[in-house]
């Protein structure tokens, strides 16, 4: 199926996010990514200004795109929005989800499954998140699944940034839990199991933030042998004059 140049762009540019070899604070800059990617850099202006629109890249006047930086009260933030809605979906789709649409989320969860097991972490980073987007989607609110769409892109990219391949696989079976306790009978472990599901996400991705954004101090202080060193000289050196 054609695609169109810019939404070609998009992909390889949301791709390469997802992959998390962008690091935190990385520029985007225009004309090395309309080179790469055999564009204009017209295209490039529109696919940069569409990601900062999703939230997915930092835009700065007179600077250009960059891969965000969030800090951890940030992500915190975000986080913390997730529970608060996502508990308002999962309290109106309990109970109420059609067999078509409970086999709708299964093939996803499927699609998922399929995309770990085949080291496809770009893939299955974006599937992860578009399962949050397909259960938004059943609640049929344009308003909610904007909202959250905005909260789901912040939190695939630092799922992306900080979160292992080993634990993230863990996400396929954490939804068909999901959509098992949807299907009833208890509203309250449905919701136990959704906000179980993002504590542990918003864990993971805070502890590797964490982890990266220690100073080394070992490396930062680390002393550059004397060239005299080993030959018995105090580095002292007598004057020549």
């Amino acid at each position: 199926q054609d695609i169109s140049e810019d939404d070609r762009v998009y992909a390889a540019v949301s791709k390469a996010l997802l992959s998390g070899k962008l690091r935190p604070g990385t520029p985007l800059r225009e004309r090395a990514l309309a080179e790469a990617l055999a564009c204009t850099r017209g295209t490039i202006r529109k696919v940069l200004a569409r990601l900062g629109s999703e939230k997915k890249l930092v835009l700065e006047y007179n600077r250009g795109a960059f891969v965000p930086n969030p800090s951890i009260d940030d992500m915190r933030g975000i986080y913390r929005a997730r529970r608060i809605v996502e508990s308002g979906l999962v309290t109106t789709l309990f109970g109420q989800l059609s067999r078509e649409q409970l086999a709708t989320l299964r093939k996803h969860v499927q699609a998922e499954q399929r995309a770990f097991k085949e080291g496809r972490r770009e893939d299955a980073i974006r599937l992860a998140g578009d399962f949050h987007l397909l259960l938004a989607r059943m609640a049929d609110s344009e308003e909610l699944l904007s909202y959250i769409q905005r909260l789901v892109a912040n939190t695939e990219l630092y799922k992306a940034l900080y979160d292992t391949v080993e634990a993230a696989s863990c996400a396929p079976r954490e939804h068909e839990l999901i959509i098992e306790a949807l299907a009833g009978p208890s509203l309250e472990r449905a919701l136990a199991v959704a906000l179980e599901h993002l504590d542990e996400l918003e864990q993971r991705v805070i502890a590797g933030a964490a982890a990266e954004q220690e100073v080394d101090l070992a490396s930062l202080f680390a002393v550059t042998p004397s060239p005299h060193a080993g030959n018995g000289s105090t580095g002292s050196r007598k004057s020549s004059r």
